[in-house]
């Protein structure tokens, strides 16, 4: 059950509340602020982004938190599913499928990481609560990596610039 204000997003119905976003990892994982590793991939991001702290919810690989602007930001990933065969957009597609009303306002794809990446920005609601999103799903070396910013719709979206920082800082590590 989702509690009032929590929205859902993802595969497999990972769960986004404020400041906390759960999904599927693989164990032993471990992240000493610059390098994430656990048994499936292992990637290398820069610095937090400014005005974010860390949070640490239950399995995720990472996530942060602008308590003052309302926006968090998250780093999922996956291999062995997906990798290969799916388009971009389907992918970022499927992120949104308990969504309602769906915005599109900007897609574009450009290049990350040696890859070519898909950026979405858009509005949805969920429970009838509206957000807005930034998105950028990468597909390298068999596994998938999904960024996410979410803050409140209809706000100053000043964290898109930290969130495409973030972004752009990120390099996946050979296993």
């Amino acid at each position: 059950m989702i509690t009032s204000g929590a929205m859902r997003f993802g595969r497999k119905a990972r769960f986004v509340a404020p400041g906390i976003l759960a999904l599927a990892c693989g164990g032993g994982p471990s992240f000493d602020g610059h390098v994430f590793k656990n048994d499936q991939l292992s990637f290398r991001v820069a610095n937090a982004p400014g005005g974010f702290r860390p949070v640490a919810p239950d399995g995720a690989l990472l996530a942060y938190r602008d308590d003052e602007e309302g926006a968090t930001i998250a780093l999922s990933g996956r291999c062995g599913k997906d990798g290969d065969d799916v388009p971009l957009e389907a992918l970022t597609h499927h992120l949104f499928l308990q969504f309602t009303e769906r915005n599109v306002e900007s897609q574009e794809k450009f290049t990350l990481d040696g890859r070519e990446a898909l950026r979405t920005t858009l509005t949805a609601k969920l429970d009838g609560v509206e957000k807005h999103f930034s998105v950028v799903v990468l597909k390298k070396n068999g596994c998938v990596y999904d960024f996410l910013m979410v803050e409140r719709a209809g706000g100053s979206h000043s964290a898109e610039q930290r969130f495409s920082e973030f972004v752009e800082g990120f390099r996946s590590i050979a296993p």
